[in-house]
């Protein structure tokens, strides 16, 4: 019975030495770039095991390095904190080896980047931040110049401008100025490329389908009636003043 009881002990104290701070490298979303972490794993199930304790060592090491790894490839190592409660909540789970008993474990860990990896990191922060202010840039000349030249005379004068125009063929550039100014009109930022602005521009494409002054005027009195109908009033008063041909005040933007 004595002999049994020290078996047991030594073994439990086998397995607790083999599965305490293991190391493991592990991949990050970054590509080149990773995690490196320190594992120790507890044991909940008694002794006797279903093998030896150099074999249980290495099943619960394999199966842990497994699940952290499975964890990781979803963390940015720019944000160390966050795959820090994303690893450790999930190596925090209660698993088993399909063993017979099954053999129940948990474990804790410790992640960190080496200093290469921190330096990596560092690189790719920096070169983020370059070609964000490049985006930006393009974007803030992009959208600029699409405005500008959605307006056929602002299209004109960049041709009249442009070395070499010829201002005998003014009179054929005017013919061809709408079309291509309304292909620019219909350039729209990300920001604008949403089911409200498309409504908008068909509801602007609708209303411009109605030329004659009759026409519009019965189509802003219906939608002054649908807004006051919906119970919004003052989106109705603005609606009618459309119709009457000023603007109204914002009653919100009020003092």
């Amino acid at each position: 019975m004595a002999a049994t009881w020290w078996s047991r002990r030594r073994t439990r104290r086998a397995v607790r030495r083999g599965l305490s701070r293991f190391e493991v490298r592990l991949r990050s979303a970054s590509p080149g770039i990773g995690f490196t972490a320190r594992i120790t794993a507890r044991v909940l199930t008694e002794p006797p095991y279903p093998g030896t304790d150099e074999e249980i060592v290495t099943a619960v090491r394999t199966a842990l390095r497994r699940a952290a790894a499975e964890a990781s490839t979803t963390c940015d190592p720019a944000d160390l904190a966050s795959a820090r409660d994303v690893c450790g909540q999930h190596l925090g789970r209660l698993r088993r080896l399909p063993t017979d008993p099954p053999l129940e474990f948990h474990a804790k860990l410790t992640l960190d980047l080496l200093p290469d990896d921190r330096a990596a990191v560092a690189a790719l922060l920096t070169a983020q931040r370059r070609q964000a202010v490049t985006d930006v840039l393009r974007r803030q000349k992009t959208e600029a110049l699409a405005a500008e030249l959605a307006h056929p005379a602002a299209l004109l004068v960049r041709w009249v401008e442009h070395d070499g125009a010829d201002l005998a063929k003014l009179s054929t550039l005017v013919e061809h100025a709408g079309n291509v100014a309304e292909v620019f009109a219909q350039y729209r930022p990300d920001d604008e490329r949403t089911v409200e602005h498309e409504a908008v521009e068909v509801l602007r494409e609708f209303l411009g389908s109605f030329p004659d002054p009759a026409q519009k005027r019965m189509l802003y009195t219906l939608l002054a009636a649908g807004m006051d109908g919906a119970q919004r009033p003052q989106h109705a008063a603005k609606a009618q003043a459309l119709l009457d041909g000023h603007p109204v005040a914002d009653p919100a933007g009020e003092s």
